[in-house]
């Protein structure tokens, strides 16, 4: 008698009080709990990139995900523009000039950012554009000098006399257009864009 009791309650196909009985009711709750709880794999959470024009940092991956009768369905949507690319290094006059050199060669314009890493609104800049060069990635580049790194000759070659930040556009290795970022990041960003803006336009 105690071993059909026990064998009773064990009957996983009766359910008991409480329980849902198997059919589309249940596995319906099961399927949306399910898709709640169910993670995306890692392989399509970011889509990484690197570049000669700087390190791209990704945008993620949105996914959808869908719980049927037969299984898992994944569907993805890839979005593969950057939201940054970091600023590209100069450490040097020669590599300056092959910079500008290059530009001129492509008949492209360059970016060059001047900064100092003492220079506080320099570091806070430094992101937001960075967040700016993922909107003109890949058909331009963007550059930063620490101005404590290099020559003072190339500084005074470019005519850089102070921080904070001085964004400066250089086509057919000439300094067409400059803008000094004492002010408010945003504006700075701005104007920034106003003259890559300006300078598409006349080209």
């Amino acid at each position: 008698m105690y071993a059909a009791a026990l064998s009773a309650s064990l009957d996983l196909g009766t359910p008991g009080p409480g329980v849902l009985p198997r059919g589309p009711s249940r596995d319906s709750l099961w399927s949306s709990s399910f898709a709640r709880s169910r993670t995306v794999p890692a392989a399509f959470g970011t889509v990484a990139g690197r570049s000669s024009l700087g390190r791209a940092v990704p945008r993620r991956i949105s996914a959808l995900g869908a719980v049927g009768q037969d299984g898992y369905a994944l569907k993805e949507e890839l979005d593969d523009s950057p939201v940054s690319v970091e600023l590209e290094p100069i450490g040097s006059e020669s590599q300056f000039d092959r910079v500008v050199a290059e530009a001129q060669q492509l008949e492209e314009s360059v970016i060059v950012v001047w900064m100092a890493s003492w220079c506080r609104k320099c570091i806070y800049l430094k992101p937001k554009l960075e967040k700016l060069a993922a909107d003109y990635y890949p058909r331009l580049r963007f550059y930063c000098v620490d101005v404590n790194k290099v020559p003072h000759k190339l500084v005074a070659r470019a005519g850089v006399t102070k921080m904070p930040t001085i964004q400066q556009l250089w086509k057919d290795s000439k300094k067409q257009a400059e803008v000094i970022g004492g002010h408010k990041a945003y504006l700075v960003v701005n104007e920034v864009r106003e003259m890559i803006e300006n300078e598409c336009s006349t080209a």
